[in-house]
C-alpha cells in the first residue's frame, strides 16, 4: 500500500487537474455520508413512530377490552339477579338454574377480568375488592336462592327485595365503574404519549427530508462542477493508466517477494530445528566417545598385560567398567528425560548432600577453579532424588565453568528463607532450602536466560552440550514442588538459585551397623527360555544363563514362545526383552497366560522404567545394562515372586543397574 501511495502522490504532482479535483472527491463522500447517516435516521425515526403507534394501539384495544369485559360482567351479573327475581316470584326451577349458571359466568368473567389487568398495580386493588364485593353478593342472593328451593316464598321475597339495596351490590357497581374509568385514565395518557411521539417524529422527519434535499442539491450542483472537470483531466488519462499499471507490477513484485520472504523464514526455523537436533546428536556422540574410548583403551591394555601384569590388567579392566556405567548412566539420563521418569524423594540436609560432593567437584571442575561453599541453612531439609539433586548441582557447577572458560571463583550457598504467593514462580508460600551457585563468567543477556531450561537450547559450541541439563534440573524442581530464579547480566556473572519446599517431617532414625537386605538368590539347573530379537544380545543372554549354572533354550521371535513352551514343558522362566518388531513382550505373555500362567517371567530392557511398570502387571523388570550378579538376582526375584494375578494392582519391581554396580 506505501508504495501505491507514492506512485499516486507522484501523479499528482505531475498532473494539476487530478489534484484540484481532490476537494470534489472529499466533498461528495461526506456528502455521500451525510446522505446515509440522514437515510438511517429517517429510518430509525419512522421505525419507532411506527412502533409507538403500534404499542398505543395494542394498549387501546387492551383498554377497550377491559371496559368491555366489565361492562359485560355487570350485564351478566344483572341477568343473573333478574333470573333470580323471577325464580323466587313463579318458583320456577329452570329459572333458578339460569341464575346459578349466570352467576357462575360472572365469576369466570372476574377471573378473565382479573389476568387482563394484572400487570397494572392499581387496578390489582380494585380487583381484589371486587372479588370480596361480588363474593358477598352471591351469598346473599344464594340464601334467597335456597329460601325459594325450599318453598318459604315470602321469606325469600323479603330477602330479594332486601339484597336490591345491600351495601355488597353498590360496591360491585362503584368498583367496576372505578375499573373502567382507571383503563380510561389509562388509554387516553398513552394515546396523547403516542400522538405525541408521532408529532415529534414528524418534525424531525420534516427536517431530515430538507436536510436531504439540500443535500440532493449540493450533489448535483457538485455533479455539474465535476463533469466540468472531466476536460481537464481527459489528457492525463493514458499517463494514469500507464502509472496504475506501474503501480500494479510493483503491488505484484511486492507480493511475491513477500511469499519468497515467508518461505525463508520457513526454511530458517526448519534449519534452527535441525541445528537443535544437530547439536543434541553432537553433544551425544561427544560425550559417548569419550566413554567408549576409556573401554576400549581400558580393554585393549587388558589384553596387553592379561598375562604379566594382572593387576595393571584388572584396573584397566576396572576402567572400562567404569567407562561403561558412565555411558549407561547417560542413556538413563536421556531415558529420563523423555519419559519424565518418576522420582525417588528421601529427606536430605542439602548442605550436607554439596558437602559430600566436594571431591566430586574438584575433580570435575579442575585446578583452576576455586570452589567455595557456603552454608547457612540452620540444618533445614528438603525432600528430593539424591542422586537427581547431586547431578543438577553438578550439572549447574559444569555449566559454570564453562560460562568462566574453565578459570574462576565457584560459590555454592545453602540458605532458608519463607517466600509469600507469588513471590518466585512456580513457588508456594511457605519455607524453603535455597541452593544457589554463581560464577564470575561473562553473564548472559536477557534474550538467552529466557531461554535457558528450552530442551535441546544451548549456547555452547556443537558437540559440547546436548541442551538438556538445565530443562531436566528445571522438570525435577517443577516436580517437587519448588522454582529457580537467575540472576544475570552481560560482565557480572550469572547465579543459579534453585528454591525447594523445605521438609517439615522427622525423618526416622537410621541405624547405623543394620546390614541391607538380601536380595534373592536364584536357584541352580532351571530351565530358561529367553525372547529376544537381536542375535547378539540373544547369544550373550545365552552365555551368561550357561555360566550362572542354568539351561536356556533361545527364541529368536516372541510368535513362536508358546509353540517352544509347550515342546520344552516345564519351563521354569522366561527371560523376554520388552520391545520386539512383531510382538512386545508383555503382549507374549498375556498370549500364552491362558496355557502357562505358571511360568515365572522377567522382562529386559533398555527402555521402559518406572512409568511403564503398568504394562508389566506385578513381574520383575531388569533394564540394561546389565552384569552377571545383577541377572542371577533379578532371576531369584521373578522365581521367588507371587505369581501374577489378573486382578494384582501392583507395580513391576526394577533391577537398576546404578544400584547393581554399587554393589
Amino acid at each position: 500500500m506505501s508504495y501505491a501511495v507514492a506512485v499516486e502522490r507522484d501523479r499528482g504532482s505531475r498532473i494539476p487537474a487530478k489534484g484540484q479535483g481532490n476537494w470534489r472527491t472529499i466533498t461528495l463522500v461526506v456528502m455521500g455520508l451525510l446522505g446515509a447517516a440522514t437515510l438511517v435516521a429517517l429510518i430509525f425515526i419512522l421505525g419507532g413512530a411506527t412502533r409507538e403507534r403500534d404499542h398505543a394501539l395494542r394498549a387501546q384495544t387492551h383498554s377497550y377490552d377491559v371496559m368491555i369485559l366489565a361492562r359485560s360482567l355487570s350485564g351478566t351479573m344483572a341477568r343473573s339477579e333478574a333470573s333470580l327475581g323471577r325464580y323466587v316470584i313463579s318458583g320456577d326451577r329452570s329459572l333458578g338454574q339460569l341464575y346459578f349458571d349466570q352467576w357462575r359466568l360472572a365469576a369466570s368473567q372476574i377471573d378473565r377480568l382479573g389476568r387482563l389487568t394484572h400487570d397494572d398495580a392499581g387496578q390489582a386493588g380494585r380487583m381484589e375488592r371486587l372479588r370480596r364485593a361480588f363474593d358477598a353478593r352471591g351469598r346473599e342472593l344464594a340464601e334467597t336462592a335456597l329460601a325459594t328451593n325450599y318453598g318459604k316464598n315470602s321469606q325469600a321475597f323479603a330477602r330479594y327485595y332486601q339484597a336490591r339495596k345491600a351495601q355488597p351490590l353498590t360496591a360491585l357497581d362503584g368498583t367496576l365503574d372505578a375499573i373502567i374509568a382507571r383503563e380510561r385514565a389509562l388509554l387516553d395518557q398513552r394515546t396523547s404519549a403516542a400522538d405525541a411521539t408521532v408529532v415529534r417524529a414528524s418534525r424531525i422527519a420534516f427536517a431530515l427530508a430538507v436536510f436531504g434535499v439540500l443535500l440532493v442539491l449540493g450533489a448535483i450542483a457538485l455533479g455539474w462542477v465535476t463533469v466540468m472537470a472531466v476536460e481537464e483531466r481527459a489528457s492525463a488519462k493514458e499517463e494514469a493508466e500507464d502509472q496504475r499499471e506501474r503501480a500494479e507490477e510493483l503491488a505484484t513484485a511486492v507480493a511475491q517477494a513477500t511469499h519468497e520472504l515467508r518461505a525463508q523464514e520457513a526454511k530458517l526455523r526448519q534449519a534452527q530445528k535441525m541445528d537443535a537436533v544437530g547439536q543434541l546428536t553432537g553433544g551425544i556422540a561427544h560425550d559417548f566417545n569419550n566413554m567408549l574410548a576409556v573401554v576400549l583403551g581400558g580393554l585393549e591394555l587388558a589384553a596387553l598385560h592379561l598375562d604379566d601384569h594382572p593387576d595393571l590388567a584388572r584396573r584397566n579392566i576396572d576402567s572400562a567398567a567404569e567407562g561403561a556405567n558412565r555411558a549407561a548412566a547417560l542413556t538413563r539420563r536421556l531415558l529420563a528425560f523423555s519419559r519424565e521418569e518418576a522420582l525417588r524423594p528421601e529427606s536430605l540436609v542439602a548442605a550436607d548432600l554439596v558437602t559430600g560432593m566436594s571431591d566430586l567437584l574438584d575433580r570435575t571442575l579442575g585446578d583452576a577453579i576455586t570452589l567455595l561453599f557456603d552454608d547457612r541453612s540452620v540444618g533445614w531439609r528438603v525432600r528430593a532424588d539424591r542422586v537427581q539433586l547431586e547431578n543438577a548441582v553438578l550439572n549447574l557447577a559444569v555449566n559454570a565453568r564453562d560460562a568462566m572458560h574453565g578459570r574462576g571463583t565457584l560459590s555454592i550457598a545453602t540458605n532458608f528463607r519463607t517466600l509469600k504467593a507469588g513471590e518466585v514462580d512456580g513457588c508456594g508460600a511457605g519455607d524453603h532450602v535455597t541452593l544457589a551457585v554463581t560464577d564470575t563468567g561473562h553473564g548472559m543477556t536477557p534474550e538467552v536466560a529466557e531461554r535457558v531450561f528450552e530442551p535441546f537450547f544451548t549456547t555452547k559450541e556443537a558437540g559440547k552440550g546436548t541442551g538438556l541439563g538445565l530443562s531436566q534440573i528445571f522438570a525435577m524442581v517443577d516436580q517437587m514442588g519448588g522454582g529457580i530464579a537467575i540472576d544475570t547480566a552481560p560482565g557480572r556473572g550469572t547465579t543459579v538459585t534453585l528454591f525447594l519446599p523445605r521438609d517439615m517431617a522427622v525423618s526416622a532414625a537410621q541405624p547405623v551397623d543394620a546390614p541391607a537386605p538380601l536380595r534373592p538368590r536364584a536357584p541352580d539347573n532351571l530351565r530358561v527360555l529367553v525372547v529376544e530379537d537381536d542375535p547378539r544380545v540373544l547369544a550373550a543372554t545365552m552365555s551368561a544363563l550357561e555360566e550362572l549354572g542354568h539351561h536356556p533354550i533361545p527364541c529368536d521371535d516372541p510368535l513362536t514362545a508358546p509353540d517352544l513352551l509347550d515342546r520344552h514343558d516345564p519351563v521354569d522362566l522366561v527371560v523376554s526383552d520388552v520391545l520386539m518388531p512383531r510382538q512386545t513382550g508383555p503382549e507374549m505373555v498375556a498370549n500364552f497366560a491362558a496355557r502357562h500362567g505358571d511360568v515365572a517371567v522377567l522382562f529386559v530392557t533398555g527402555f521402559a522404567g518406572d512409568n511403564n511398570a503398568v504394562d508389566f502387571g506385578d513381574r520383575p523388570v531388569l533394564r540394561k545394562p546389565y552384569t552377571l550378579v545383577g541377572l542371577e538376582r533379578a532371576i531369584g526375584a521373578a522365581i521367588t515372586a507371587e505369581r501374577p494375578r489378573m486382578t494384582s494392582q501392583g507395580t513391576a519391581a526394577t533391577m537398576d543397574p546404578d544400584s547393581i554396580a554399587a554393589e
